[in-house]
């Protein structure tokens, strides 16, 4: 069994969903692993990740405003405000969601649906720049 890890830097500009498909995928390909799996882990506890559809943008823009309205940002609920009233927001966002990702590579690629694509959703209001590092493990 082999292992090969990477790390991707994505800079966001403020809420929304970035794709990262085809990095995943480079990634992947320059690990040289035929079958095995592809574990991708965002370092990070205000920003998250998912695996959307890729073919409607409306998708990713629905996302975000249903999560802006399920956890608003400046909600009074909230105590800690330390970076703003989207702090404690963003972070019950990622609690929704997940910050890990498994995905099986068969024939050296990612097995993703059609209409699937790997997406870092940040939940900030202010751009930040976010790492993700990609494992992968196999033969």
């Amino acid at each position: 069994m082999r292992q090969f890890q990477q790390t991707i830097t994505i800079k966001t500009g403020g809420p929304g969903l970035t794709e990262f498909t085809g990095k995943a995928a480079e990634i992947v390909a320059a690990s040289g692993i035929r079958t095995g799996l592809a574990h991708i882990f965002c370092r990070h506890t205000s920003a998250s990740l998912l695996i959307q559809e890729n073919a409607d943008p409306d998708v990713q823009r629905d996302l975000v405003a249903f999560f802006q309205r399920l956890v608003p940002d400046g909600d009074p609920l909230f105590i800690h405000r330390a970076e703003g009233p989207d702090d404690m927001p963003a972070h019950v966002k990622t609690a929704l969601t997940q910050t890990t990702l498994t995905i099986p590579i068969a024939g050296g690629k990612l097995t993703l649906g059609t209409w699937q694509g790997i997406y870092l959703f940040e939940h900030r209001l202010r751009p930040h720049t976010r790492s993700i590092v990609v494992h992968i493990v196999g033969d």
